[in-house]
């Protein structure tokens, strides 16, 4: 294990990325320094952002170098320790990602917690993605029972969790999805599902009003676009809209336009806010000892796209612009 393979970026990518803007390099490993660990990557995340992090320009976070190691969460093994608080065999996170070995000061690592769920869910439903659903819902939009909540990408790795918190919360839900395969998976959690595909923002404004009549206190946003107007036509007075993604533009080449009916959120005294997780990570222990017995007790469901091998990471990636994930995107390394 004293070289790491890992996946650049050659180019900025103009649109959806083409698969021959990553490249496979090796690199040697110099010997371990004084409290840094040499980890065996076995799971690597793929999530929507780092599409911005390939667009040359910083934004929340910095781009990533073009011909450096791309960057991302994942879960492995230490492999080699001179940090007295990791030992050979642990089992860690962090941000080393689309690499079969990463070799990193023991401070950027974190222990995996104590919970019997499987360890690839702290990438997933107890990771990341699951804490920005917890973040929106609790933190941002101010989730009350008795709530009329919409969230869109509702099978996705954050909206899945958004939807069944809500229900939990005894909310009335109703998630969107791309295909009835989602959308049924979707309605077996109790969720007033609709589907998005082939329809324009008449369309899907008449759907979200007939999945609930009395219109949306909260809007969990992941997608932007068409069906950020038809929500904004669906508000309830006081609404909350908590922003954590707009997918739906991470590709786009030219600046879009923006919906042409923000005045819904003046007529309805309605407030929309964005987040970035990473500020509210400090509360990260409060969501796990919410939510993992949830999950660990099956009481929380929740759902994996697995690719297998570390070449395959490209199209792990960009498969989530496809909308060919079910669930959480992973790519599982061989041991």
């Amino acid at each position: 294990m004293s070289t790491s393979h890992h996946f650049v970026l050659t180019a900025v990518p103009r649109g959806l990325p083409d698969s021959s803007l990553f490249a496979l390099r090796q690199t040697p490993l110099p010997d371990l320094a004084q409290n840094e660990v040499r980890i065996r990557n076995r799971w690597l995340s793929v999530d929507p952002y780092m599409r911005g992090r390939m667009s040359g320009v910083t934004t929340y976070v910095e781009p990533y170098a073009l011909d450096e190691p791309l960057a991302g969460g994942a879960i492995g093994e230490i492999i080699a320790s001179r940090h007295p608080h990791f030992q050979v065999g642990d089992r860690v996170r962090h941000m080393a990602g689309w690499r079969d070995v990463a070799q990193l000061p023991g401070n950027d690592v974190e222990a995996l917690p104590l919970h019997d769920v499987p360890e690839q869910a702290f990438l997933g439903v107890l990771g990341m993605p699951g804490m920005t659903a917890w973040t929106g819902l609790n933190r941002i939009a101010a989730m009350q029972s008795g709530d009329r909540v919409l969230v869109s990408a509702a099978s996705g790795a954050v909206g899945s969790l958004a939807v069944q918190l809500a229900k939990r919360a005894g909310c009335h839900v109703v998630g969107v999805a791309g295909t009835p395969a989602k959308c049924e998976w979707l309605e077996s959690l109790g969720v007033v599902a609709v589907n998005y595909k082939g329809k324009d923002v008449e369309a899907l404004s008449a759907s979200l009003k007939a999945a609930s009549p009395e219109g949306y206190d909260i809007y969990y946003e992941n997608v932007g676009g068409p069906l950020l107007e038809a929500a904004l036509e669906n508000l309830r007075d006081h609404a909350r809209i908590a922003v954590c993604g707009l997918i739906d533009r991470y590709n786009d080449t030219d600046a879009g336009s923006g919906p042409g009916n923000l005045n819904q959120l003046l007529f309805h005294k309605a407030r929309m806010e964005g987040f970035i997780v990473g500020e509210h990570w400090q509360h990260y222990l409060t969501f796990l000892d919410e939510v993992a017995p949830l999950v660990a007790s099956g009481k929380i469901k929740y759902r994996e796209s697995i690719v297998e091998g570390l070449e395959q990471t490209p199209e792990a990636f960009l498969s989530l612009f496809r909308g060919a994930n079910e669930g959480k995107m992973l790519v599982k390394l061989d041991a």
